[in-house]
């Protein structure tokens, strides 16, 4: 089975074309309000809208209230909700949209009691551990780390062209996720030339 993508923190329609058309499986769109990458509505709308139906829009918060998620389901295409917070499943659950529970990964890790708290995700992304920032940091975790599950995991933190092969290899994950790795100078625009590498990167990788 081949290894997903999932590139994040895009934050303009011409970027969702980019990645698009790079073959990706997702695009992700920030909406934590401390990040450089992070939409509001309106410009979030014009991004999903620059994504073909068989590319997945994934939204990201954390922490957020009822009533934003639903403002946002309301008016963006969102086929994902991923919670990077301290989210409860009965709240994750309660917007009648699939999602992936988020978390940072540290010696405290428990993949079992993961999967106990949040028995209806879809699956889980596993990412560095940061108190005061929610991904985006450009930091790996300790792959060894890495557990099994029968649900999808992701795996995000600090990947790059140069090191995506090797973290695939040594998880061998349903699918990866990417923001900084594949951005130039400016936070939050993405580049052509990182892209295509870290696309082929991943498609060299033994898969899962």
């Amino acid at each position: 089975m081949r290894t997903r993508v999932k590139i994040c923190g895009v934050t303009t329609p011409g970027d969702a074309a980019l990645v698009e058309r790079a073959g990706v499986d997702a695009v992700g769109l920030n909406f934590h309000p401390a990040s450089p990458r992070a939409l509001d509505l309106a410009r979030a709308e014009e991004v999903a809208t620059a994504v073909s139906p068989f590319v997945a829009v994934v939204a990201v918060v954390v922490n957020p209230d009822a009533g934003f998620v639903e403002r946002l389901l309301r008016r963006v295409r969102v086929d994902c909700l991923q919670f990077h917070g301290e989210e409860e499943a009965q709240f994750c659950g309660s917007f009648g949209v699939p999602y992936l529970k988020a978390v940072g990964v540290d010696a405290t890790f428990d993949m079992g009691a993961l999967e106990r708290s949040h028995p209806d995700a879809a699956g889980f992304l596993l990412d560095a551990h940061d108190a005061e920032r929610r991904g985006g940091t450009g930091q790996t975790f300790d792959w060894s780390r890495w557990p099994s599950s029968e649900r999808p995991l992701l795996l995000a933190g600090g990947l790059t062209p140069c090191n995506v092969g090797g973290a695939i290899a040594a998880t061998r994950p349903f699918g990866v996720d990417v923001a900084s790795g594949v951005e130039g100078r400016v936070k939050g625009r993405k580049d052509a030339a990182r892209i295509e590498a870290f696309m082929a990167a991943v498609a060299a990788a033994p898969s899962a």
